[in-house]
């Protein structure tokens, strides 16, 4: 496909895809093994609390903003920032992508884990008389294995994104129906479990509120990064799946949707293992607090071998629940991988290329977390993969400054919209209310209330973007780094897998790699001065012989969904077309000098 010629944009049938398919990203095995774990180690039900108040001062309002910015650029994440930003800015939105991808290299190796432990309890591996602790054992230490597991995984994802919005809609829609009845299944056992004591105290402790943890900073924070990272709020997805929304949708209703529907899984998921964990096991709050693998992978199992109704209910038991954890980590594996394809595709690469490229870098890089620095706990005997952990440690929290880039990028429209107004109204000096009439509501009035959406925003989402947003990223932040300093030995040891320092040292050469790649590949791109006999990439580029002209950024823009973008920080760059539309066939360089751009010369020979 050449995009100067494609003219066909891709989107999703209608709100019910946009729904499965936000929902089927933001629902993961975090809804169903860390989310138990984190309701098991602080309090029950009074973690529910702070928990359900960050989904609507966090979550929803940051899925709101993301939907909304994907709706009006119609590109991926790199291409929103551009666009939003601004053209210094499109490196945030390679932060953004880069997050969702580092993630989903290790993320598509648990996956696979998953995928394996539904096999063995399907083939009945996962008995009474099994030994849960062997089994993870012999299965982690066996890189062939993990690896092979790994890679169905990648290619059932490939398989489901590989003919664009309407197929990831489809699966979506098939494997979220599919968990939804899975999860009410094991849930209805697990009821059975808690019942045949007669107690029903794994219930009862999930909505208990015991106020001592209210009290304790811990549990508040803990609430504050389940909401976010079980969301999915900041990683971009919404960003993506957004630019296949018809032009129609609201954003509000369905960002409140995803999100209640993510925290509903999450419910049932936590019902079913606690109650199935409280039935069977005589110190249950240890048990679901010995770890997110152990609870899953070393517990469970345990636990649904002792359901009551004999062998087969107990099969069905471990089966469903593993089905189930797979169909979820399958989802978010579709919408990581998509995120990263829409933004080659956004910059002019062949889909099929870019699904096959992505793919496989995923697999390849994803292959250091399956097999490498496999330790044993001397104090345990359970095997846990170390480099793993490690990815999980450096890029887990990277996931907040995503969410604090999608801030910035709608201040700084609110600053730019002021200052518009100051020059039409030839108004000098700050005044802070006007800039809270025409400033701070401007991205809320330009891009959320536009009279799709179903649910007025009012100036409360002003405060939670400028306030209250910044003040919770910090607290996040410091808490986490504190945490680190007070509980992790020799924590400014760069060689210390759990310290500060890798995480700085990681963070620092990726955002400095990425805001280099600013000027040079995201928004320009380097082509050989010589144009009659150029030298081989990258000869050029090493020996300086070249010339930047402006990259192109197609946008797709569904039919009837036609919106300015022109008011945007940077959204007046002539290269930033829609999909179908023509390139400018000459652009100017920074010395005021005219050229022939290439694509637009290729783009000519082609009509």
């Amino acid at each position: 496909m050449n995009p100067q010629t494609e003219s066909s944009s891709d989107e999703f049938s209608g709100r019910l895809g946009l729904i499965f398919a936000t929902i089927g990203a933001a629902i993961g095995t975090g809804n169903i093994w860390r989310f138990p774990r984190m309701v098991g180690a602080n309090g029950g039900g009074s973690f529910l609390v702070p928990w359900l108040i960050f989904l609507f001062v966090w979550s929803v309002p940051l899925i709101i903003a993301e939907f909304a910015l994907g709706k009006r650029s119609r590109t991926g994440t790199v291409g929103t920032f551009r666009i939003f930003a601004g053209n210094n800015f499109a490196w945030m939105g390679l932060w953004t992508a880069w997050i969702s991808t580092a993630i989903g290299f290790y993320y598509a190796v648990v996956t696979g884990w998953c995928l394996n432990y539904f096999q063995s309890a399907v083939r009945g591996g996962l008995g009474s008389e099994v030994d849960t602790v062997e089994v993870w054992n012999s299965f982690l230490q066996s890189p062939s294995q993990v690896i092979f597991f790994q890679l169905i995984a990648v290619l059932i994802t490939m398989a489901a994104i590989w003919r664009g919005a309407k197929a990831i809609e489809k699966v979506n829609v098939i494997l979220m129906v599919s968990l939804f009845i899975l999860l009410f299944s094991a849930l209805f056992l697990a009821f059975v479990m808690d019942l045949d004591d007669g107690t029903l105290d794994g219930f009862v402790y999930m909505f208990s509120i015991q106020p001592e943890y209210l009290m304790q900073p811990e549990t508040w924070i803990n609430g504050l990064s389940q909401s976010a990272w079980s969301c999915s709020a900041g990683m971009g997805m919404a960003i993506t799946y957004s630019v296949y929304m018809r032009k129609d949708e609201d954003t509000t209703l369905n960002a409140a949707t995803m999100c209640l529907a993510n925290n509903s899984i999450s419910i049932i998921a936590g019902l079913t293992v606690m109650m199935a964990v409280f039935a069977v096991v005589d110190d249950p709050l240890s048990a679901v607090g010995a770890g997110s693998s152990a609870i899953t992978f070393l517990v469970l199992p345990e636990v649904f071998a002792q359901a009551p109704g004999g062998a087969a209910v107990q099969l069905i038991m471990v089966t469903v629940f593993f089905l189930a954890l797979s169909f979820a980590a399958l989802t978010s594996m579709i919408s990581t991988v998509e995120l990263c394809v829409r933004n080659f595709v956004d910059h002019g690469v062949d889909r099929s290329q870019a699904v096959g490229f992505t793919t496989v870098s995923i697999f390849f890089f994803g292959l250091p977390s399956a097999a490498l620095w496999i330790r044993m706990d001397s104090a345990t005997g359970v095997a846990f993969p170390q480099f793993l952990e490690v990815q999980d440690h450096i890029w887990g929290y990277g996931l907040m400054f995503s969410g604090l880039f999608i801030a910035y990028s709608i201040w700084k429209y609110g600053w730019s919209r002021y200052r518009v107004w100051q020059e039409e109204n030839d108004i000098t000096g700050f005044s802070m209310r006007d800039y809270l009439d025409n400033g701070v509501s401007s991205f809320r009035d330009d891009f959320i209330n536009t009279g799709d959406n179903d649910w007025w925003i009012g100036r409360w989402w002003d405060y939670i973007m400028y306030l209250g947003f910044p003040l919770m990223f910090s607290v996040l932040m410091i808490s986490y780094f504190v945490d680190l300093l007070v509980n992790v030995h020799d924590p400014w040891n760069p060689s210390n897998p759990h310290g500060i320092s890798i995480i700085f040292l990681f963070w620092g050469i990726t955002a400095t790699l990425f805001i280099g790649l600013n000027r040079y590949v995201l928004v320009n791109r380097m082509v050989p001065t010589d144009k009659e006999n150029p030298s081989p990439w990258p000869l050029y580029v090493l020996s300086g012989d070249y010339e930047l002209e402006p990259r192109p950024l197609y946008r797709n823009v569904p039919e009837g969904a036609e919106a300015p973008i022109d008011t945007l920080p940077g959204g007046d760059d002539d290269f930033i077309v829609q999909l179908g539309d023509p390139l400018p066939p000459t652009y100017t360089d920074d010395r005021g000098n005219k050229h022939a751009h290439s694509l637009g010369t290729v783009e000519a020979e082609i009509v």
